[in-house]
């Protein structure tokens, strides 16, 4: 019988899951180097969604030392873990590691596995630390080589409302297809109706998009819409466009009311 191939990623959501990866992989801390490898692996703790990076201990140029006391206990019920959620929250077996660079110590911000397959190797929180692909410096989280952007013109009739309120209309949307995310449709700013938004402070990385800026409903409430004023090379299309929540507002697409998904943003 077929298996669908979201089906089978969904069941590895609960496992230690690890990639090779053939870049060189550089952190550091305030101008000083903490690793340096080409022999990193991504990894995913069981329940996380995005990768961090684990590498070599021989490869580590700060000073390792143990974490006093025992780290959170992630809750039961928890469900999925994003990258919102604090490198401290272990799911796989192993110890937490001190980092000490440059005459700071970072409490935690390492952690060495104790899993067979990857013996040897410490992960590193992505947040603590500045970090090079290659020459090219990354946000948010590693890049995971098993998704995927693409960008394509459509005609589809998009109308975004909220309570019934009218947000944007457009015929001409963008939509981003993104790996394990609901279809994203950009709009013009001419298709907005601003006077029903304000902006907001937030903002959010992505790794594969760039900085993104956020609007909510001027009635008040949570961000309801986002746009990449200068977006990466690879999602140059989205540039300046507005695209809105589809978990926290309604679409109404070719006529027909779409149910909005169930994701980490709902």
């Amino acid at each position: 019988m077929a298996t669908r191939i979201s089906d089978l990623i969904n069941q590895s959501l609960s496992v230690l899951r690890y990639e090779p990866t053939q870049k060189r992989v550089r952190a550091g801390f305030e101008g000083a180097p903490v690793l340096d490898t080409s022999s990193a692996v991504l990894v995913w703790e069981p329940r996380r969604v995005v990768p961090i990076y684990a590498v070599p201990e021989s490869s580590v140029q700060a000073h390792l030392a143990p974490t006093a006391g025992t780290g959170p206990e992630v809750p039961d019920k928890a469900g999925i873990l994003t990258p919102d959620d604090a490198f401290a929250l272990h799911t796989a077996e192993g110890a937490a590691l001190d980092v000490k660079v440059g005459g700071r110590t970072l409490p935690g911000a390492a952690f060495r596995l104790s899993d067979p397959v990857l013996q040897g190797f410490v992960a590193f929180d992505f947040r603590a630390f500045d970090w090079l692909e290659e020459d090219e410096p990354i946000d948010a989280h590693p890049r995971d080589p098993f998704k995927r952007v693409d960008v394509l013109a459509s005609s589809r009739h998009l109308r975004v409302e909220l309570e019934g309120m009218l947000l944007a209309e457009t015929r001409h949307p963008r939509l981003l297809f993104e790996t394990h995310v609901p279809t994203r449709y950009y709009l013009r700013p001419g298709e907005v109706q601003w006077d029903a938004l304000v902006a907001t402070d937030s903002s959010s990385k992505c790794p594969y998009k760039g900085t993104a800026h956020y609007w909510a409903p001027a009635s008040g409430g949570r961000n309801v819409a986002w746009s990449y004023a200068n977006p990466f090379p690879e999602a140059a299309a989205i540039a300046g466009l507005v695209c809105f929540y589809s978990e926290r507002t309604d679409f109404i697409l070719d006529g027909k009311r779409l149910g909005r998904p169930t994701t980490p943003f709902s």
